[in-house]
């Protein structure tokens, strides 16, 4: 009788056992079904967009019902190709890719709806070191820069005319060198200036390589340098999608605000294995110092104006765009308010 108690208890606690998770199991399955796929395109990976990785890292996509992607698109014709061709549903690339796409006379445009970073995120670095700089000093010398054509150039050559120095005149300025080898180019002996992105300019001058005198970003002022964008079509079709994605943007945004340095860096960690934390750190202290991180999705027109103003400057506007044509504030201003 006792074994067939004990065999009874037994077999009730594990169906009780064997019930629940499945229960479980089902319940997962569900919770998963629930989440919304969004992909995403991004142009580089780069500590400058350490706010998206904090949305991942800390759930804040998830906790809106969304189920992101992260794909890296090096490049801003690569990116925007992809998102046109329907490969991803948002887009992380410099707005004026935007302007490009608009331009060609698109039937479905690409709309800027949640900005993520708001001024340049390159800096001047010298080979030697410099305690007091001018811009004046560039002159004469051998700069490279960055690739032609792409918002990083645009904005270094004009910082350099906001000092009065003529880049095609006034010093030797190398731009044929590819965007992956401009690094190698100058740590091997070419060139007096460089214009580098982190954590390249920070480990350079960690290593002794090169001396951080200038950033362009504080020089050349807010501008829509990334942001989040998709077709007209699919903000039409998945509009409460969107609102989610930038709602998770913003929360984002604030938590980056809030937190030190150290912290942001310990928390996008995991997307950036192969970089020191401490230069994480140094870098994301620097960006945040500068203001580079927006603190809210906003695309607002000043610095729309301020996008085209550095284009036209570049000769490369192929015509002004109206800011409420290819930018959607709506829906930024609504979580805002919420």
């Amino acid at each position: 009788m006792k074994k067939s108690l004990k065999f009874s208890f037994s077999f009730l606690l594990i169906t009780i056992l064997m019930f629940s998770l499945v229960a479980c199991n089902s319940t997962t399955k569900n919770d998963t079904k629930k989440l919304e796929k969004v992909r995403i395109a991004e142009v580089t990976r780069s500590i400058f967009y350490a706010p998206q990785y904090v949305a991942l890292a800390k759930g804040f996509f998830k906790a809106e019902g969304l189920d992101v992607t992260l794909t890296t698109t090096p490049g801003g014709d690569k990116t925007m190709t992809t998102l046109i061709s329907g490969g991803a549903d948002v887009a992380l690339v410099g707005s004026e890719t935007s302007i490009y796409v608009y331009a060609q006379g698109a039937n479905d445009p690409v709309i800027n709806f949640a900005q993520l970073t708001q001024t340049d995120g390159t800096f001047l670095v010298a080979r030697e070191k410099i305690d007091n700089f001018s811009w004046d000093l560039l002159k004469g010398k051998t700069f490279l820069g960055q690739r032609k054509g792409g918002m990083p150039q645009m904005v270094g050559e004009f910082v350099l005319k906001k000092h009065g120095i003529d880049p095609q005149k006034d010093l030797n300025l190398i731009q044929n060198i590819d965007f992956a080898n401009i690094a190698n180019a100058f740590a091997s002996g070419t060139g007096d200036f460089v214009q580098l992105f982190e954590p390249t300019a920070s480990i350079f001058e960690k290593e002794g390589k090169g001396h951080i005198v200038a950033s362009f970003g504080k020089e050349s002022g807010h501008v829509p340098y990334t942001t989040f964008m998709s077709k007209e079509s699919y903000m039409k079709k998945h509009k409460g999608t969107v609102e989610k994605f930038t709602r998770a943007i913003y929360k984002a945004q604030q938590w980056v605000e809030s937190h030190s340095a150290a912290e942001i860096a310990k928390a996008v960690e995991p997307y950036f294995p192969d970089t020191d934390l401490k230069i994480m750190t140094t870098v994301i202290e620097r960006y945040k110092s500068q203001g580079s991180f927006a603190t809210d999705p906003i695309l607002d027109q000043a610095e729309w104006n301020n996008l085209q103003n550095i284009m036209d400057e570049a000769g490369v506007l192929p015509k002004e765009v109206d800011h409420q044509t290819l930018v959607n504030t709506e829906i930024a201003d609504k979580i805002i308010k919420e």
